[in-house]
Parts: structure tokens; C-alpha cells; sequence
């Protein structure tokens, strides 16, 4: 029976009936911690998130340890998110049906806000942004011939699944590395549960479906390879393609409140733009002049200056005020949207963010655009990363396709150049192992498609200081 909560995990999807011994194991463990707690701290636990403390918010492999990191931008999601569970629980608890706030709830909206920029690659949307451009710059040849100068591949890749690679994007592969790429026994990746799994996918169309007009469809959410795994969440939830689980809306509400207050939050504290600039602009702003919280801001700041503090001192109360007054304004925001529509969006007729056309959180968004996402320390490094990763791309991909034609079936066959030994010893080998046993038919099990899920397997799995490392290395040895 469908369960937009279901609890199955997919390891057990051929045996969904536990033996007794099975069940009282599990019912003594679900006393303690929920399925969906458990699912939260398999991800706290896992290597993919502590890989986020050296992938980039906004300040790549920046100095400051009090700017924020991929990391510390994931718990404060999470912490958003759950917080916005909380509130809409509140004011009308039917909106989450039969679901237990505290054991189901909330530890989901903190797994998937700790999981939501897990496939991000380094250097965050510039690194998605190289990725795609390497491929696009390739794409006369490479979905459809051997090489170059070769012969037609024996199934190529077909245009509406090329848009995986010309348009990568980190969400697809977020669901991709949760239920697949982390090595286990039953190669299920962290074995999640169906409902936090399907709750993780942001955008709940595959390639062929992404369409520009529809909000929640503009991107592709999850790879052809993990079809079945979509087909199977389906089963169990419930959900079709296009439809999103309520509490996905949820979670990019969160990620847009931390976009806007927090990046603009690690401006300040570079002292790129101080909080009296911020305030200066809110106030001459017409979207958010008159609104209460700068109102509040502003009598914060008078308490602050006529206790006459050392200016550094009362600069970073200014900020932690701002901090608080705006999280405050944009989770009551969110969470009374989420409430206004939470009819639409459990019948699933719901298309518009929580967050969009909100008139507060996009003029900091700009404010953010303006003074971190364009500072040249900023722009210079991502330049940087994008160089790297655009030489890490050939250098892979060379090492990946070097084999002899007669091999040309055998991904892990001998390489031919001492270079690409190297560089294909490099591939890390839970990626290698998935690549070698799928078992799927058409595009997905073709070696084409194996390769080039390999290879943004690897790419997009890099921190940014390894990546910068690593090209430096490989440039060595030209």
C-alpha cells in the first residue's frame, strides 16, 4: 500500500516481509530511534557530508574559518527546515496527516536539509556549470561515436538523456550517491527510507521531462540510472513524475532563506559590506521599507550605539541581530505559506515555491548576488576551480577511454598510457564497482553511459582543495 511516510528501505525491496526475529529487532530499534531518525544519522555519520566541510558556499577555500562551508550550510538547512516543520505542525497538524512530528516529521526535514547539496560538485554552481560546458564542448562526438575520429557507438545516447551531462546539476546526483555510490553490502548506498529518499528529490522529473515553464521541473531531479530506484519510491509513496513530496517544498524554502540571509550573514562578517549597509538598503528598498523586521532592526541598532561599544564589538552585534530578526521573519514567512497552501500541495496541484516573489528574501538575495557571489576573490577562485575541473574532466576521461578497441566492452581493461594507469588508479572504487556490475538495459547499461557516469561519479565526488591539488599534480606529469 502506498505511504507518502513509507519506512521500506530499498535492500529490502524483494523481501518486503521480515522474518520474527527480524521484526522484533527492528520494533525494539524503532522504540528507541524511528526508521527516519535512523536515516538521519546515517547521513551525519557518512563520508559524502563530512566531504562538505571543503566544498564551497560561497567563499571558496576561504582562510576565514567563520565563513561557512557546503557544510555548515547543510546543518543550518536542516536546522531551518525542521524548525518550519515544527511551526506548520503547530498551526494545523492535519497538513502532515497521520505523521508523528517528533519521530517522523522532523528527523526527515533534517535528513534531507543535511543531504540536499550532497551531489554538488567542488566549487559548487561554477563546478556544475564546468562540467556542463566540458561535455557541451564534446557533444558533437561523445554520445554518439567511440571517439572522435571513431565509429558510431553501438547505442548512443539519446538527445533527451544528454541534457544529464550538458546541464549536470548536483541534485540528480545527490539521489544517485544516497542510494547507490556509498558502498554496502546490499548496494543500497546509505539505505534510506523510501519516504526520505523521495522527500530528497527537488525537482521529481527525469530529463526527458524538465521543462523551463514549470518551477519544479526546470532542472531533471534524478540520472535514467536510477530509474528503477525512482520507480520503486513511487511504488511505495505513492508520487508520480512531476509530483513532489510535501516536505521537499519545505526543504528548498530553507535553502533559499540560508541563500539569502546567511551568505549575506558571511559578507558582513568579511567586512565586504557592514550590517549599517545592509540596513541602508532595506530601507531605501521599496519591497522591504516598510516592513516590520527593519523597523526591529533598527531599534536593535540604536540600543547598540548608544552603548557605545568598540566598533568591532558593535559591528558583530549588529550582525547577529540582523542574523536572528531576518531567520525569524522568513521562517514565519515560510511556514505561512506552507500553511496557505497546504491543501494544494498535498493533493499535489501546487507549482509556485514557498519562498517565491517573497519580497524580503529576494532583495537580500540580491544584496548577496552584489557583494559575496560577485566579489573578484570570489570570482577569481571559482575561475580557478572551473580551470581545474575542466583539465580534471580530459585528464579522466582520457584514462577512462583508453583502452584497446577489442576492449572497448571492458571498463576496467588494461590501460594503454603510463599516464592514464596513473590516472585511472585515481577513480575511487566504489564508483569503479558500480560502473562494472549495472545491470541495466538500454542507455543506462550501455558502456557509453557507464563511462560518463563514471566519470561525474569521480568529478563531482572532489572537495575543492583536492581538486586544486590534484589538477596541479596531473599538470606536473604533461
Amino acid at each position: 500500500m502506498a505511504d507518502l511516510w513509507s519506512k521500506h528501505r530499498w535492500a529490502n525491496r524483494n523481501d518486503p516481509t521480515p522474518s520474527v526475529e527480524q521484526q522484533i529487532d527492528a520494533d525494539t530499534v524503532e522504540a528507541v530511534r524511528s526508521r527516519y531518525q535512523q536515516d538521519y544519522d546515517r547521513l551525519l555519520f557518512s563520508t559524502p557530508v563530512r566531504r562538505l566541510s571543503d566544498k564551497t558556499q560561497v567563499w571558496p577555500m576561504d582562510e576565514n574559518d567563520g565563513v561557512r562551508t557546503r557544510l555548515t550550510h547543510s546543518h543550518e538547512v536542516a536546522n531551518l527546515a525542521r524548525s518550519i516543520g515544527t511551526h506548520v505542525h503547530h498551526d494545523d497538524a492535519s497538513l502532515f496527516g497521520d505523521a508523528d512530528v517528533h519521530h517522523v516529521v522532523q528527523p526527515m526535514l533534517s535528513a534531507i536539509g543535511l543531504a540536499h547539496d550532497l551531489g554538488n560538485p567542488p566549487f559548487g554552481h561554477q563546478g556544475e556549470t564546468a562540467i556542463g560546458r566540458w561535455f557541451g564542448r564534446h557533444q558533437d562526438w561523445i554520445f554518439t561515436k567511440i571517439s572522435e575520429d571513431g565509429a558510431d557507438l553501438p547505442v548512443e545516447i539519446e538527445s533527451d538523456y544528454r541534457k544529464e551531462f550538458t546541464s549536470f546539476d548536483g541534485n540528480p546526483q545527490t539521489i544517485r550517491l544516497l542510494a547507490k555510490l556509498q558502498t554496502s553490502i546490499s548496494h543500497s548506498g546509505l539505505d534510506l527510507t523510501a519516504a526520505t529518499l523521495a522527500a530528497t528529490i527537488k525537482y521529481p522529473v527525469g530529463a526527458p521531462n524538465q521543462d523551463d515553464k514549470n518551477l519544479i521541473a526546470k532542472k531533471h531531479g534524478y540520472f535514467l540510472s536510477e530509474q528503477p530506484l525512482v520507480d520503486w519510491l513511487r511504488k511505495e509513496t505513492g508520487l508520480e513524475e512531476g509530483q513532489r513530496h510535501p516536505l521537499t517544498w519545505i526543504m528548498e524554502a530553507c535553502d533559499d532563506i540560508a541563500y539569502s540571509v546567511l551568505d549575506v550573514d558571511d559578507a558582513m562578517k568579511k567586512a565586504v559590506i557592514s550590517p549599517d549597509d545592509v540596513m541602508a538598503i532595506l530601507i531605501n528598498d521599496s519591497r522591504t521599507k516598510k516592513h516590520a523586521v527593519v523597523k526591529r532592526a533598527l531599534g536593535a541598532f540604536k540600543r547598540v550605539n548608544a552603548d557605545k561599544r568598540r566598533p568591532e564589538v558593535a559591528r558583530d552585534i549588529k550582525i547577529g541581530y540582523l542574523r536572528a530578526f531576518f531567520i525569524e521573519a522568513l521562517i514565519s514567512d515560510a511556514s505561512n505559506a506552507f500553511v496557505k497552501n497546504g491543501k494544494a500541495i498535498n493533493n499535489f496541484s501546487h507549482t509556485t515555491p514557498l519562498m517565491e516573489k517573497n519580497g524580503f528574501c529576494d532583495t537580500l538575495k540580491g544584496i548577496a548576488r552584489q557583494y559575496a557571489f560577485n566579489n573578484p576573490a570570489v570570482l577569481k577562485m571559482e575561475t580557478m576551480g572551473a580551470e581545474a575541473l575542466d583539465g580534471l574532466m580530459t585528464a579522466f576521461w582520457d584514462a577512462i577511454s583508453d583502452r584497446k578497441p577489442k576492449d572497448f566492452d571492458d571498463l576496467n581493461a588494461k590501460r594503454r598510457g603510463a599516464k592514464n594507469k596513473y590516472v585511472f588508479a585515481l577513480i575511487s572504487q566504489n564508483y569503479l564497482e558500480d560502473a562494472l556490475r549495472c545491470a541495466e538495459k538500454g542507455i543506462a547499461g550501455s558502456i557509453r553511459y557507464r563511462e560518463l557516469r563514471l566519470l561525474t561519479d569521480m568529478l563531482s565526488g572532489m572537495t575543492d582543495t583536492f581538486t586544486i591539488k590534484l589538477w596541479n599534480d596531473i599538470k606536473s606529469l604533461s
